[in-house]
């Protein structure tokens, strides 16, 4: 007689087969990125210069971060903690990178300052502080404030020429420039590279400075801290020469100043 075969079921917990309220395992691998991302982006946020590393790698942090969170709340991921710690060091890589940027800014700007006074020199301004370029009158001052010096054209005087003299054409008038500088610095300033130059008429005519043996050709010797020199130039122009416009380098790195000295 056959034997019919029944039907056993499989006992609860056998082996092999699967058990009530079996999880599929945790999907951590996000908020562990995110950690690390945000390691690296936060260390490399530090030096500042590393502003453009940081950023991108703390945006990245936070990407990854909030997603694992997502996860950990649908209760795909166990990793809550370091989730969180990668997004906070993302967040913070983020804000060392914005900071590198600006200091990174202000830096370049500051150097391109430098730059452009080495280039265009210092820059002299009105001594009441007043900006912009100015043409200066008889007696006005004009400082260089990073170099504390003040210069100062007094108004002209007629000049008797001497005997012997260059820079003289009969018939033309002369006339004595007197120039002061005061040294405010707290070093001895060498006026010895001073250019003082004039120009005359509509036209803006070269004015000839006239070395006769009787006045100076410019400063001598160094300026101490806090004394002034005083040096007298003299400059031909025509007869009909109403004013002279004087400018003054105090040195080869300093901007010139103008004076418009009238000569009656």
């Amino acid at each position: 007689m056959s034997q019919q075969m029944q039907y056993q079921p499989v006992p609860e917990g056998a082996p092999g087969m699967p058990t009530p309220g079996h999880h599929q395992a945790a999907r951590n691998g996000l908020g562990i990125t995110a950690l690390i991302l945000g390691i690296i982006g936060a260390l490399s946020g530090i030096p500042m210069v590393l502003f453009w590393l940081a950023g991108p790698l703390g945006l990245l942090s936070l990407i990854f971060g909030f997603v694992g969170l997502s996860r950990v709340k649908k209760g795909q991921a166990t990793n809550k903690g370091v989730a969180i710690t990668g997004t906070i060091l993302g967040g913070l890589a983020m804000i060392l990178a914005v900071i590198g940027i600006i200091v990174t800014v202000l830096a370049v700007n500051k150097a391109v300052d430098e730059i452009n006074k080495q280039v265009n020199g210092s820059q002299a301004q009105p001594k009441d502080g007043s900006k912009g370029n100015k043409t200066y009158g008889p007696g006005d001052t004009a400082t260089y404030p990073d170099k504390g010096l003040e210069v100062t054209v007094l108004k002209v005087a007629p000049y008797t020429v001497g005997d012997i003299a260059s820079g003289h054409t009969a018939g033309n008038k002369a006339y004595k420039v007197t120039v002061q500088m005061k040294n405010k610095g707290k070093a001895a300033f060498n006026p010895a590279l001073t250019q003082i130059k004039a120009k005359t008429g509509a036209e803006g005519r070269k004015a000839e400075q006239i070395i006769d043996g009787k006045i100076g050709i410019g400063f001598d010797g160094s300026i101490a801290p806090g004394a002034t020199a005083t040096v007298d130039v003299a400059f031909d122009a025509p007869p009909t020469a109403k004013a002279l416009d004087v400018e003054v380098a105090p040195d080869i790195d300093m901007q010139g100043v103008y004076w418009k000295l009238p000569t009656s």
